[in-house]
């Protein structure tokens, strides 16, 4: 029960293989491009030692020890032999994923746990070609991983509890913060929030009401403030003195009045888009350089974040 596949050595599949390694489990990372899983372990020495030098390397082990735990692997057979669970992380193509868990199937143990990084492809199409759907599931992380915790883990209609507890338990140890969806729903929990955030976002500024830039203020120094610790049902219930009823009473009717005054979801290839990309452009410009810039800021934003939840 010490060894994981993982399936894909692109950033999802990298990002995986060190929550695992860093979780003690010894990980076979394959790519069905030659060289490609190899390159991937040269890239995860790199950000391992990164992390450990600013002290943020998780887990107990030291980066040399997390890195003797890995090993790269062209051949899929291979790659399966000896684990428990499968952690499929190739691009978002339904056909790439359901050849990719037909080959696996005839591969693995019928006790095998296999898993999909999905975002937005429910489990009844990812494993339609399943035999043995039972021990299927999605487990969504949200990028990039290994900083933000979350991992969404959304049961196939056939799904056996006993696996989503096995894979529950699993993505705890590993130091994730795993949610479990009762059934599966398109967009599943997260996106489905954020598309909420994104549409209502997108028609104030389409309106007229609020800038690119000022919206993002109000999430950034406003409700993510909060929502980085706590979330919307936690903030409503410590925003009335007697809890969420209390709350609800005071503020249903007001919350009701506004959800009804919203518009509808918004065209995002319509005209009126492009100012609103424009304006996005002249804050960050779209060439590789300010954008890579910035998702490291980011990145480099969500370390310390974690180290913060980490040490509180």
């Amino acid at each position: 029960m010490k060894i994981i596949s993982v399936i894909g050595s692109g950033l999802i599949g990298r990002s995986w293989a060190m929550v695992f390694i860093g979780g003690g489990f010894n990980v076979k990372i394959y790519d069905n491009q030659p060289g490609q899983a190899a390159k991937a372990i040269t890239e995860i020495r790199k950000q391992l030692e990164e992390l450990e030098e600013a002290h943020m390397l998780r887990g107990e082990l030291s980066a040399t020890q997390q890195l003797a735990l890995l090993s790269s692997y062209d051949d899929l057979a291979q790659a399966l032999e000896g684990a428990f669970f499968v952690q499929e992380c190739v691009f978002e193509q339904l056909d790439v994923k359901q050849s990719v868990f037909q080959d696996v199937e005839h591969l693995v143990g019928k006790d095998v746990i296999l898993s999909s990084s999905t975002s937005c492809l429910v489990p009844s199409n990812v494993f339609s070609k399943v035999q043995n759907r039972s021990r299927c599931l999605v487990s969504h992380p949200v990028n990039p991983p290994y900083y933000v915790k979350l991992v969404e883990l959304v049961p196939h209609p056939e799904t056996a509890a006993t696996v989503m507890d096995t894979t529950h338990a699993l993505m705890t140890k590993v130091g994730q913060a795993p949610v479990c969806l009762k059934r599966e729903i398109d967009g599943f929990a997260l996106n489905r929030v954020q598309a909420a955030i994104i549409a209502e976002s997108w028609r104030l500024v389409q309106d007229g009401i609020i800038s690119v830039k000022d919206i993002d203020l109000v999430m950034s120094e406003g409700l993510g403030m909060r929502y980085a610790f706590i979330g919307p049902m936690e903030t409503m219930h410590l925003n009335a003195p007697e809890g969420l009823g209390d709350y609800m009473k005071r503020y249903g009717e007001g919350i009701t009045r506004v959800l009804t005054s919203f518009g509808p979801v918004p065209d995002f290839f319509a005209e009126g888009a492009k100012k609103i990309i424009d304006e996005m452009c002249e804050l960050i410009p779209s060439d590789q350089q300010h954008l890579s810039a910035r998702m490291e800021r980011r990145d480099q934003l969500l370390m310390g974040l974690a180290k913060l939840k980490k040490d509180h």
